[in-house]
């Protein structure tokens, strides 16, 4: 998680703590004949014994030479003078915060920078520095409580709520109040998506990581599916898709649906994923698949290597067989499916020239099918055609379609994700890949 940066706020707290001394210059002009009216002295001046130990001058050039010990024994002398005024309180603890800050003297630091807060005698844009420079130790400090309790009072001294909110919510974060970590995540992940802004990345990291530090998987999910929508990456198409193999009445019939939006979403799949892709592939009938697959993974230089490089290399050879003939034969199929009491065939068939790139002939075949009905999950049958026209290329048409799936066992879901790999940002396209085909 990112934090304010120390070293920076060091130095200027140090500039701070220095530069109210040359207001003392005008307390050295009182007369010995005054000790005695000390008391009624302007509140904003201080003592001449007062001004002796904390003379700008001098203090300043023990900072410059480091000689941070003397400036110590110069504020532990001017704390010991009996019956200090509020203001010079107020110059000895602005010193100490400036030495504190130069010395990473983080108690003293904290100490000196509420008593000089609760002065009451900062201009309003420096009550906001030392309010927020005081938050910021409680944070480093990971005394998350105190430090929501000042960046909130920050909020409030200076009207200026965005600057501090992402610390608040890591402070919730950091204190395993996971619940209202949530809250906050989702009113601002809300706010900006309603505003038409992209979330950052770093608060729906830091949403994912509510969701898996609570065991709250559709949390979890929902910063993923936004991850994937605003920064998608490999890493987070792959998660994505993962756990919705783990949600809840998911079916496994979606298995190689499920790796054919992988294989169009990532740029490089992991070597067991392109094998099972082709097996399955296979099995269902779609040698054209199982070939473009296996070719791809052999291309990538993720198959055909290693102990398996023997299995890989037989695999692909029953694939390329399988594919040449069923490239003979296609054509002969389309008459029976025809005649079949339902639209199971020539949906079958027609995303089998899906997969040879004969995307026209394929999504027309898909529709007669779909048309005809009968089907036992026509919802599937849905995501296949709309898919069909995600990889011909045709956005729209594929979204007008996808967003019509509904179903709760996955087969929702992926039509969303279709969707969001569709609408992925420009610069994120992933490279071009081999058509693939559907169940």
């Amino acid at each position: 998680m990112s934090q304010f940066r120390l070293a920076r706020l060091s130095l200027l707290l140090a500039a701070i703590g220095l530069n109210v001394l040359p207001a003392l210059s005008h307390a050295q002009d009182a007369k010995p004949a005054a000790a005695a009216a000390a008391a009624a002295a302007p509140a904003d001046t201080v003592r001449p014994e007062v001004f002796k130990l904390l003379d700008p001058a001098v203090v300043k050039a023990s900072m410059d030479a480091k000689n941070y010990a003397d400036v110590q024994s110069r504020i532990d002398q001017a704390a010991a003078i009996p019956a200090l005024t509020p203001y010079e309180l107020f110059v000895l603890n602005r010193l100490r915060v400036a030495l504190a800050s130069t010395t990473n003297n983080a108690p003293m630091a904290m100490t000196a920078l509420e008593a000089v807060i609760e002065s009451g005698k900062l201009d309003k844009k420096s009550e906001g520095d030392f309010i927020q420079a005081l938050a910021n130790y409680h944070y480093n400090a990971k005394d998350y409580p105190n430090a929501i309790k000042w960046f909130t009072r920050y909020q409030t001294a200076t009207g200026d709520v965005a600057t501090v909110r992402p610390y608040i919510i890591r402070a919730y974060y950091f204190s395993n109040d996971f619940a209202r970590a949530k809250q906050e995540l989702m009113a601002d992940v809300t706010a900006k998506q309603q505003a038409g802004k992209s979330p950052s990345i770093e608060e729906l990291q830091l949403l994912a990581n509510t969701g898996s530090k609570s065991k709250d998987p559709a949390t979890y999910l929902i910063a993923m599916e936004n991850l994937v929508r605003y920064y998608p990456s490999d890493d987070y198409w792959s998660d994505l898709l993962g756990r919705l193999q783990g949600k809840a009445g998911y079916s496994d019939r979606f298995a190689l649906d499920v790796l054919r939006l992988q294989f169009q979403a990532v740029g490089t799949m992991p070597p067991q994923d392109y094998s099972d892709m082709a097996e399955i592939a296979l099995q269902n009938a779609f040698p054209t698949e199982a070939k473009k697959v296996l070719d791809a993974g052999f291309a990538k230089g993720v198959l055909g290597t290693g102990a398996n490089a023997a299995k890989h290399k037989k695999l692909r050879d029953q694939a390329s067989k399988a594919a040449a003939d069923d490239a003979k034969s296609i054509a002969s199929g389309e008459a029976s499916a025809m005649k079949s009491k339902d639209g199971t065939g020539l949906i079958n068939l027609g995303y089998a020239f899906v997969t040879m790139d004969q995307f026209d002939k394929g999504i027309d075949l898909i529709q007669k099918g779909i048309a005809k009905g009968g089907l036992k999950r026509p919802e599937d049958a849905k995501l296949r055609l709309g898919y069909s026209y995600a990889m011909a290329g045709k956005k729209d048409d594929a979204i007008k379609v996808l967003e019509t799936v509904k179903g709760g066992d996955g087969v929702g879901d992926l039509a969303r994700y279709w969707i969001l790999w569709l609408n992925r940002p420009a610069t994120a396209a992933a490279p071009a890949a081999p058509a693939a085909a559907a169940q």
